[in-house]
């Protein structure tokens, strides 16, 4: 199945005067060593991978007291492979097992600028947040891989003429169509199943769409893989614990009035101070993704947060349905009512997340609050509000644009593409939320 990170990678293979080792970071399972792999071997003449879990004596060398150098030497001879041949890379799996050789990438940086390294691991943003070692900082390029967002979905069924379609359509505000619109936004649906994680897609493509011989189990695993994690990096068992605690309680936090998230919903009495490091590790491994509240919409939105309000969405919509025990036939007839607006809001947040898009939101009086903030150079800030269904109706969106008049709004919904220069309102289907950049 083709990923875009594709092309960033051989951005950073083809780029001048490139020095640095790339780092590639992302929830577990969502293809991090798939796709170096099939770029490795498809890109380069001479390809070794080392993984760290197995290769034990890689660790150990990189554990000894000696210089960089003869590190380096022992590391040639131990792997056979010789790193300075033209046309070679090394791919480092599981390198969060030895914090060393992550410092080491520095020397790689300095000493051997033509050896090309790629690294990635499970966990390794929490590792990299809590190295005791020094972190090799502006010595390594980094990427980051999300599952697989809408568009890639669509790829791993060949659909490449209805992406171009809903392109050309979100370019030109022109409406899709009654039979085309039905057809993306019954992908749309599917895509609520399986989410964005490679293993779920393939197996749905693979049934081709034949519901009762999907396996729901492979989510169920990967939320299993998930809470076993949370036994790794820790500082000891009382912080497993909490995150797992934080965890669980994360669809019934969306599920607050004010949709923010509130440490007493995870134990009666809880203090932020209590879950603050347990909160970090989740979202540094990626399984949850943090959207904070802008007080006040003006350029730069990030100089106007709010850090201690928050929501906190899964990595992943199809393990959010998971977790909460949905079914194929609730997600397929809409039977999830009252969680549907939450099911569609987790969708967006991953969506704008997977296009580099900090999540950002507002909250004015009288419980009015728009779902997320974008903002450009062209077009100033952006509010961004998202509906479940095919409704228009939104007082919070109004008060909005009457008091800080953006250039215009976007509606994501069930309806298709359009334009009122009225209300000053793109109104986008559900399924083309990865466009928005």
């Amino acid at each position: 199945m083709k990923r875009k990170i594709y092309n960033d990678l051989l951005n950073w293979k083809n780029k001048k005067d490139n020095k640095k080792p790339l780092m590639i970071l992302g929830v577990r399972q969502c293809g991090k060593t798939h796709i170096i792999k099939e770029f490795c071997q498809n890109e380069f003449t001479n390809f070794k991978e080392v993984n760290l879990f197995k290769d034990i004596e890689v660790v150990d060398i990189y554990k000894q007291n000696i210089s960089s150098d003869k590190k380096y030497e022992l590391l040639k001879i131990k792997l056979n492979f010789d790193l300075e041949k033209e046309d070679s890379i090394l791919f480092i799996d599981e390198i969060q097992e030895c914090e060393e050789l992550i410092s080491d990438l520095k020397y790689f940086c300095e000493n051997h600028n033509n050896v090309k390294i790629i690294c990635a691991g499970s966990l390794l943003g929490v590792k990299l947040n809590r190295m005791k070692k020094s972190y090799p900082v502006g010595k390594v390029d980094r990427l980051y891989l999300y599952p697989m967002d809408f568009e890639e979905f669509l790829m791993a069924y060949n659909e490449y003429m209805l992406i171009d379609y809903i392109k050309k359509c979100y370019k030109n505000n022109e409406a899709m169509g009654t039979v085309i619109h039905q057809k993306a936004m019954d992908y749309y649906k599917i895509y609520l199943i399986t989410g964005g994680m490679p293993e779920s897609v393939k197996n749905m493509v693979k049934c081709q769409n034949r519901y009762i011989e999907y396996d729901t189990n492979i989510l169920h695993t990967i939320i299993n893989d998930y809470k076993d994690d949370m036994n790794k990096h820790v500082s000891n068992s009382a912080e497993t614990l909490k995150i797992s605690s934080i965890y669980n309680s994360l669809p019934s936090q969306l599920m607050n009035a004010s949709k923010k998230f509130q440490y007493s919903n995870i134990n009666k009495g809880a203090k932020s101070r209590e879950y603050y490091v347990p909160l970090n590790w989740l979202e540094q491994s990626n399984l949850i993704q943090i959207c904070k509240l802008v007080k006040n919409p003006e350029i730069p939105l990030l100089g106007f947060v709010d850090e201690n309000t928050f929501k906190a969405y899964l990595s992943d919509v199809g393990i959010l349905n998971n977790l909460v025990g949905l079914s194929i036939k609730n997600i397929l007839m809409d039977e999830a009512k009252i969680y549907k607006g939450i099911i569609t809001e987790n969708y967006v947040a991953n969506q704008l997340k997977a296009n580099g898009i900090p999540l950002l939101y507002w909250k004015g009086s009288r419980n009015s609050e728009v779902d997320f903030l974008i903002s450009n150079e062209l077009d100033g800030i952006i509010p961004i509000e998202v509906k479940s269904s095919d409704s228009t109706q939104s007082k919070s969106l109004k008060t909005y644009m009457e008091l800080f008049k953006p250039k215009y709004a976007i509606r994501i919904s069930s309806k298709d593409f359009g334009y009122n220069p009225k209300t000053k309102i793109k109104s986008i289907p559900l399924y083309a939320a990865f466009l928005i950049k």
